[in-house]
C-alpha cells in the first residue's frame, strides 16, 4: 500500500528518511518518485522530515500573538525600502502577478541572518535592489518570536538541502548542484495571517489568488486551515490537505527555467472559507538561489526537453526583481 493511499493526500507522498537512511533501492525510488511528482504534477508532500511538530505549533502560536497586535505596532515593522522581503508587509499588498485586486492576508518575512565573518565571495553586493540582505527586524512585542523564527528557518533549510539533493539526482547531475546555488542564498521564511473576510471587501478579492512561486522549490508547513489549491491539467482545481506530519513542497519558476520546464511550476491557489469569520495561518518557505546564480536551463535538461531553451538567460536577482514588480512589492 503506497503512502498516498495511507495518508489521504491527493499528491504524491515521500518519505525523506528512505532517501537520508534508506537502502539504495529505497534512495532510487525516492528520486524518482520526487523528480516524476515535480514533472506530472508539480507538487508532493513528505513525510518523516525532521522538523520538529513542537516547533511548527510555537511558530504558529507566537505568529498570532503577532498579527492580534493593534495596526499601529504591525506597523512600525514595515519599511519600503524592504520591498516586502523582511519584516511586515500589511493587508492587501500583495497582489498575484496578471491579478489588480488585492490578495487577502498580510505576512512577516525572515531572511537569512549573515555574520560578517562569511567569505567576501557570498556577502551581498551594493547596491542591492531586491532588499535582500536588510537585517532581520524582530517585534519586540513578542519576545519568543526571533528564537522561534530563527529555529524553525535553519530547520526548514536542512530540509531543503536533501530534497534538492534529490532533485540533482533526479537531473543526472551531481547531488550538490542545487544546494551549492542555494548555500547563503536569498531564502525566506514568510509567516502569512489571513484574517476573517472583510465585511466590504472586492468581490474579485481571494486570499491568495492563482499564481505560481518565484523560487527554486518552496516548502510548507502544515496550515491551520484547508483552502490550498492547485490547478490540474484538465483545468480543474485539486485541494491539497493540510495534513499533520507532512510538508508540502512545489517546484517554483526558477526551477522550472533552470530544467527548461521538464519540472513544472504548477499555478495554485488559496481559496476564501465558507463563513467570514474563519482565519488562516500558513508557513511557506521558499528556497532562493544566491543572486548571482546563473539561471540559464541546463544543458542536461535541454536535452530532454527538445534540445532548445524555452527560457533566457537571467541571473536569479534580475528574476526575483523582476517578480517583486509585478506582485507590487517592489
Amino acid at each position: 500500500m503506497s503512502l498516498l493511499q495511507t495518508t489521504g493526500q491527493t499528491i504524491p507522498v515521500v518519505d525523506l528518511m528512505e532517501f537520508r537512511a534508506g537502502v539504495a533501492a529505497q534512495r532510487d525510488d525516492f528520486v524518482m518518485t520526487v523528480g516524476n511528482a515535480l514533472a506530472e504534477v508539480g507538487f508532493f508532500a513528505v513525510v518523516n522530515h525532521g522538523v520538529p511538530p513542537q516547533l511548527i505549533q510555537s511558530a504558529y502560536q507566537v505568529a498570532a500573538e503577532f498579527f492580534a497586535l493593534p495596526d499601529a505596532n504591525k506597523l512600525a515593522y514595515e519599511n519600503p525600502q524592504w520591498q516586502g522581503q523582511r519584516g511586515f508587509t500589511h493587508f492587501g499588498k500583495e497582489h498575484a502577478k496578471g491579478q489588480l485586486a488585492p490578495d487577502l492576508k498580510e505576512f512577516w518575512h525572515v531572511g537569512r541572518e549573515l555574520s560578517t565573518s562569511e567569505p567576501a565571495c557570498v556577502l551581498p553586493k551594493d547596491p542591492d535592489p531586491a532588499g535582500l540582505w536588510f537585517p532581520n527586524p524582530w517585534p519586540q512585542e513578542v519576545p519568543a518570536f526571533q528564537l522561534v523564527m530563527t529555529a524553525l528557518y535553519q530547520q526548514l533549510e536542512t530540509c531543503a538541502e536533501s530534497l534538492l539533493e534529490s532533485i540533482a539526482l533526479y537531473l543526472g547531475e551531481p547531488p550538490h548542484l542545487l544546494t551549492d546555488m542555494v548555500r547563503l542564498g536569498a531564502t525566506l521564511l514568510r509567516i502569512i495571517h489571513y484574517p476573517p473576510l472583510p465585511a466590504h471587501g472586492s468581490p474579485q478579492g481571494m486570499r491568495a489568488a492563482a499564481h505560481e512561486d518565484i523560487n527554486l522549490i518552496t516548502l510548507l508547513c502544515e496550515s491551520t486551515a484547508p483552502g490550498l489549491e492547485l490547478l490540474q491539467r484538465d483545468g480543474s482545481w485539486l485541494p491539497i490537505q493540510p495534513l499533520p506530519g507532512q510538508i508540502i513542497v512545489d517546484a517554483g519558476d526558477m526551477l522550472q527555467q533552470l530544467t527548461n520546464g521538464l519540472l513544472k511550476s504548477t499555478t495554485h491557489r488559496v481559496t476564501n472559507p465558507d463563513n467570514d469569520r474563519e482565519r488562516r495561518f500558513s508557513m511557506p518557505f521558499f528556497v532562493h538561489p544566491r543572486p548571482e546564480v546563473d539561471l540559464t536551463p541546463l544543458p542536461s535538461c535541454l536535452t530532454r526537453t527538445g534540445g532548445k531553451p524555452r527560457f533566457p538567460s537571467i541571473t536569479a536577482q534580475q528574476y526575483l526583481q523582476q517578480r517583486l514588480q509585478e506582485i507590487g512589492l517592489a
